[in-house]
């Protein structure tokens, strides 16, 4: 049916619904020329600068983290130098603290031996002052022993200290000699 309605319109000269008329195409293209200029000169340049603004805040962003990247790499092998280099200053530290306990423990095994040779050597010499202190008394006791002995088997008495001082060397000569 609406092919017929057509079909009429056309025959009797009526302005067709399909063809726009001459004035309505003037009209749209001088709406869609100052629509096109106004974009073109306004809402375009907007949007290319937003789209530079963008790209450009997006290289600048890339180059940011590139150099931040750079950066952090440096800082990385400097905390690794510096690790190492602590690493290295403790092992040192430590084997200096290893040498040093062994030169103390090695100085005082010293000194206790020194301290030892010395209560010894103090020890022999309070020995031998005893010793001798035994011996001055033995041969006292024996040189007054054999004064009195003699002074029996000779029959007088040996009173004189000088001769009784010979006679006990003397003897005592005598015994040392014997043995």
């Amino acid at each position: 049916m609406s092919k017929l309605l057509l079909i009429r319109a056309a025959a009797e000269g009526s302005p067709s619904p399909v063809i726009p008329n001459v004035a309505e195409i003037i009209i749209g293209l001088i709406a869609f020329s100052i629509l096109f200029i106004l974009l073109r000169t306004k809402a375009v340049p907007k949007f290319e600068k937003a789209y530079t603004d963008r790209t450009d805040a997006i290289q600048g962003g890339l180059e940011r983290a590139e150099v931040a990247q750079r950066e952090a790499e440096i800082a990385l092998k400097k905390y690794s130098e510096q690790l190492s280099d602590a690493r290295g200053e403790a092992a040192k530290i430590r084997e200096d603290a290893r040498a040093q306990g062994a030169a103390i423990i090695e100085e005082l095994r010293t000194k206790a031996q020194e301290e030892s040779a010395r209560i010894t050597a103090a020890a022999v010499a309070e020995i031998e002052a005893e010793r001798q202190q035994a011996l001055n008394s033995l041969r006292n006791e024996v040189g007054t022993l054999a004064t009195d002995l003699a002074s029996k088997i000779v029959g007088e008495a040996l009173d004189d200290q000088v001769r009784q001082s010979r006679i006990v060397d003397r003897f005592l000569s005598d015994m040392e000699k014997s043995k």
